[in-house]
């Protein structure tokens, strides 16, 4: 790799020039420098300090205690961003959770307590110097993973490394180097010491940070990671990993809403195969949001009790309309455009494996279709032309019956909407109750 400047931004620079003017040894470190020798955009810019929490806390006006037990002091920079500054430390002691850590140390003894050697550089802006004491950019350059010393003790200090060793692999598309993959591998037993919490967040940085996914998490099934932390997952069909891949990275760029929606839709996807209580209970295992349990509970169900049909109505051509409309009533109006997203993206994934699946152009003519009937068509009990107070006129109580009526209607209008009128289900109402 050429020589390149690190080129910090100015309120990181302010920040360790406060520092060193004081007398103190400041360094950006972390995946800011890694990810500028890559020459990709990073705004979290941390600083590693000869100064103590409490003489960081004494130059600076405005600060948080992010981790101050640690010997984190979050401060405010010019640009308004928070940018972590930590004392120069050494684990003590550590339970592959938690570690015990003591301050007064070397640059070169804090690189040494750090996860990979792409992650284990330092720049420093006043010296315009590189330290790199574990052949982190050598490893750059040769697309490779390693960890920082002997991996087995990288893994058992924080068992989450595995989980990260993954993840970088794939954002970058770089490869593991055997002996941290063999200590990942031996580590995933283990990987039930971690919260939950910090489980779904390492999950969910994969999805928002990797544009192929689907990588990843084979390597969290082949390392044993999968079955250990999300056991329900580990028998389902690749094809569902890999339709993650079909859906694009949420971007900044795009309005809230879409992203929003790419965003569920990539959690969703490996969930759907499991059906919706399955799926439920998985996510909920995993404590992510109720609209996410939601949002993938729904998708799932709906594979389950309609992808099938949907796969043949699409390879067919849709010749089926009261079918259609049927299937469109159950997945539900305001849940049609992301469903047939989250299929579309499971028969593309099928078709780049070479399984036969409906061709991109159908699948869109079948999406057009959907949302046709499903913003156009009647399809929900409130779209009915009559309701409880018109069947109450011909003797329908509330209760069970008219349930059951209303529901029979809505099968007699989704078979044919022309019947859709005050007067025929009246007076298809009336034989309902007198038939029963």
């Amino acid at each position: 790799m050429p020589d390149v400047v690190v080129r910090a931004p100015d309120a990181v620079r302010d920040i360790a020039d406060r520092l060193e003017r004081a007398g103190h040894e400041t360094w950006c470190v972390g995946g800011a420098v890694r990810d500028a020798l890559l020459g990709l955009a990073d705004l979290d810019w941390d600083l590693a300090t000869a100064a103590t929490p409490g003489e960081v806390k004494r130059l600076f006006s405005r600060t948080v205690p992010v981790g101050i037990e640690h010997g984190t002091i979050g401060v405010f920079g010019r640009d308004g961003r928070l940018h972590e500054v930590t004392t120069f430390r050494a684990d003590v002691e550590t339970d592959g959770r938690h570690a015990v850590v003591k301050f007064g140390v070397s640059l070169e003894e804090d690189l040494a307590r750090r996860d990979f050697t792409i992650n284990a550089m330092a720049w420093s802006p006043s010296r315009q110097e590189l330290r790199d004491p574990f052949g982190g950019r050598a490893d750059l350059s040769a697309g490779r993973i390693r960890a920082v010393g002997e991996a087995s003790r990288r893994m058992a200090e924080d068992r989450l490394r595995a989980l990260r060793a993954i993840r970088f692999a794939a954002r970058f598309d770089f490869d593991i180097e055997p002996a941290t993959w063999n200590a990942i591998v031996e580590s995933a037993p283990l990987l039930t010491r971690l919260s939950v919490e910090r489980v779904l967040q390492e999950w969910t940085k994969t999805l928002e940070q990797v544009p192929r996914p689907s990588r990843a998490f084979e390597q969290w099934r082949t390392s044993g990671a999968l079955s250990v932390l999300v056991p329900r997952l580990a028998d389902v069909p690749a094809e569902f990993f890999a339709a993650i891949d079909q859906i694009p990275l949420p971007s900044a760029s795009s309005r809230a809403e879409r992203s929003s929606l790419r965003r569920m839709t990539r959690l969703a996807l490996p969930f759907v195969a499991l059906g919706g209580r399955e799926a439920r209970a998985a996510l909920t295992a995993l404590r992510t949001s109720s609209n996410d349990v939601a949002f993938t509970s729904a998708i799932a169900e709906a594979w389950i009790t309609s992808g099938s049909a949907l796969e043949r109505l699409a390879s067919g051509g849709v010749d089926d309309p009261a079918a259609l409309r049927r299937i469109v009533s159950g997945i539900g109006r305001m849940r049609v455009q992301a469903t047939v997203r989250a299929f579309a993206a499971i028969w593309a994934a099928r078709r780049e494996s070479g399984a036969d699946a409906p061709s991109g152009a159908a699948v869109a003519r079948l999406a057009r279709t959907m949302l046709h009937v499903a913003f156009r068509d009647p399809i929900a009990l409130g779209d009915l032309a009559v309701g409880g107070e018109e069947l109450r006129t011909i003797g329908v109580k509330p209760g069970p019956l008219m349930g059951r009526v209303l529901h029979e209607l809505l099968q007699r209008v989704l078979a044919d909407p022309a019947v859709n009128t005050h007067e025929q289900l009246l007076v298809i109402a009336t034989q309902l109750v007198e038939e029963r």
